[in-house]
């Protein structure tokens, strides 16, 4: 699904390093990451607890950044931009699935997807149509007067997709987006991603659970901060039918 090899990354990442300091201890997180994501690209990070996945996802994400190296995202260094510039990027160019969903409990699914696009200052006319267009990609259009305290896990973590998809980002980034499903809701929000995959999306998923990481088309394992591995599968989009 990913484009030409030739293509200029959409995400590139040379000798980063990621290094916290508490009490005079200081402990590296990330050391040494070079990773290039091209436009299309599904990639998953993986790795045992403690490795890093959620570090480097964060610093993707422009939640965190880096002690040392470059980030580039959209051929732009971002790895030393101010908040206020690090918040803009994210609300344009970013999408976010986190494990615990991160709804807002008082607002309907509705106004949980728009809320990004309330952020941009659209035009209410265009958030709505956006939203419901959302909603409907992942199945969940018939729950948009819903309150998340009224949907299960799955259908909550459907409308996190939705949320995630209605700013148009260029990469949508996911943290164990299954670690608070049981098995069946895990599969189906897999098959939706893999779907969003199909359908153009780029994707840069933590988890840690093989069977997940064979969804995608790259797999980047770390330990200890490194990476120490990359699996390309041979069969990409594992398990379609």
């Amino acid at each position: 699904m990913s484009t030409s090899p030739t293509a200029p990354p959409l995400i590139r990442l040379e000798n980063l390093s990621k290094v916290f300091y508490t009490d005079e201890v200081e402990t590296h997180a990330l050391a040494g990451i070079h990773l290039e994501i091209q436009k299309g690209d599904y990639v998953a990070i993986a790795g045992p607890s403690g490795c890093g996945k959620s570090t480097l996802l964060s610093i993707l994400g422009l939640l965190d950044s880096p002690t040392d190296g470059l980030y580039q995202l959209n051929g732009n260094a971002v790895q030393d931009l101010d908040l206020a510039q690090r918040a803009r990027i994210r609300n344009r160019e970013i999408g976010f699935i986190f494990q615990s969903f991160n709804l807002i409990g008082d607002l309907t699914v509705f106004e949980n997807v728009e809320l990004p696009l309330t952020y941009r200052g659209m035009r209410s006319a265009e958030r709505r149509d956006r939203s419901q267009k959302a909603l409907e990609r992942v199945g969940m259009g018939h729950r948009a007067k819903h309150l998340p305290s009224q949907l299960s896990g799955g259908q909550q973590q459907r409308v996190a997709v939705a949320r995630a998809l209605v700013g148009e980002p260029s990469i949508l980034l996911a943290d164990e987006p299954t670690g608070n499903l049981d098995s069946r809701n895990g599969d189906a929000v897999m098959e939706l991603m893999r779907d969003l995959h199909r359908n153009g999306s780029t994707i840069c998923m933590v988890t840690h659970d093989p069977r997940f990481a064979r969804h995608a088309d790259r797999t980047i394992h770390l330990f200890d901060g490194r990476v120490v591995d990359e699996n390309v599968e041979a069969a990409a989009g594992v398990g379609v039918v």
